[in-house]
Parts: C-alpha cells; sequence; structure tokens
C-alpha cells in the first residue's frame, strides 16, 4: 500500500484514509465515493487534483471507463501522478473490492448508515451521481488511468448547460496508459477500446 502523499498532508482523514477534495461530505461525514458538484466543477475550472486540491502540474492523469471513451470525456477532476496510487490502492472501484455499483440511489440514506430525515438537506442537489440508474447494480467497469500534458486539458459541456462541465475532454494525446482494474467487456466495449488504442497508436 502507498503511503499518503506528501501532497495531501494537509487534507482531513476519515478512517484513517484521506478525505479527497471533490467528497461529499453531508452532515459532517465523509461520504466517499459520492463527487460533492459545486466542488467537482470549481476543480474542473481550476484544474485542481480530485484529491488533494492543489493545481495540477505539467502531466495529470484522467480516470477512464468504456463508457466514457464513447462520451469523449472522463467525468471525473484529474490526478496528480503522485495522488494516483494512494487512490487506487484505497478506492474500492479502482483496487476491486467493489464488484458492483450500488443499487440504492446516492444518500439515500446516512453515509453512517442512518436515514437522512432533515427536510431541507440538500444532498441530493450536491451530488453529481447522474448516472446511477443505467449502473445501478451492473458489474464494475473497466477502469484505465491516461497520463495527458495539462497544456492538452479541455473541458466539455452539455450543449444545454455551457456552464457545467461534463467532464474532461479524451480528444488528446495519451503519454501513458494504467489499468486500474478489469472488467469483463462486452463484445461492443471491447471493440470501441480496441478501436481507440488503434486509432491512439497503441499509446
Amino acid at each position: 500500500m502507498h503511503a499518503i502523499p506528501q501532497r495531501c498532508a494537509h487534507r482531513p482523514l476519515s478512517g484513517g484514509l484521506v478525505v479527497p477534495y471533490v467528497t461529499l461530505i453531508h452532515d459532517g461525514h465523509a461520504a466517499f465515493g459520492v463527487l460533492d458538484a459545486d466542488k467537482t466543477i470549481n476543480a474542473f475550472r481550476r484544474r485542481l487534483c480530485q484529491i488533494c486540491e492543489h493545481p495540477l502540474d505539467e502531466r495529470c492523469f484522467l480516470l477512464v471507463r468504456p463508457a466514457d471513451v464513447v462520451r469523449g470525456c472522463s467525468p471525473e477532476p484529474a490526478l496528480h501522478p503522485e495522488c494516483l496510487p494512494y487512490t487506487a490502492d484505497h478506492c474500492p472501484m479502482l483496487n476491486g473490492t467493489r464488484t458492483h455499483y450500488r443499487r440504492s440511489p446516492v444518500l439515500v440514506s446516512h453515509p453512517a448508515g442512518r436515514p437522512c430525515t432533515d427536510p431541507s438537506c440538500l444532498c441530493l442537489d450536491r451530488t453529481t451521481d447522474e448516472g446511477h440508474a443505467a449502473r445501478s447494480g451492473s458489474p464494475a467497469d473497466r477502469y484505465e488511468a491516461w497520463m495527458i500534458h495539462t497544456r492538452n486539458y479541455q473541458l466539455v459541456s452539455p450543449p444545454d448547460r455551457p456552464a457545467a462541465p461534463a467532464g474532461i475532454s479524451l480528444d488528446a494525446p495519451v503519454l501513458r496508459k494504467r489499468v486500474l482494474r478489469t472488467a469483463t467487456l462486452s463484445p461492443d466495449a471491447q471493440h470501441l477500446m480496441d478501436l481507440w488504442n488503434a486509432l491512439m497508436g497503441g499509446a
């Protein structure tokens, strides 16, 4: 296991783990795996690492699934090369501990297991888990980390919401690829990945 990166020394801990900058804090508890929409947009626009909140350097990593290749963008903020190994070690979706996506919508219950009974709570409005319905209960995807140069960092926004970035464009030269976890791909998904790899010259 990789030690906590020096860049993350200022970050709060929960259960001994670094609480990523973009993680939603709900009623004082870190909801690991749930992105805070406001922080995510801030990280996109200011080119901040999703883990340590520090500005990205010359190179950064994007987390990429087959579905992201289809959409043409990575839906999460980028990471420093130093922050990726720690994240890959401890995130259950990246290290293979979690084999399926959660079935219940994000924050139907309190992150600590208790229902959220505050009718004025904006927890659901502050999450970015719009793709939950499509993934609910499905086997976990294959995850790769793609290193790009930050000069090729470009945001992608939906036509109807230009002010709300949907992710970071994958239309950029890939300097390095690292498989974080494997998954059984459908024939269509495998074909798309093969085509992308061929187009990018096997980068």
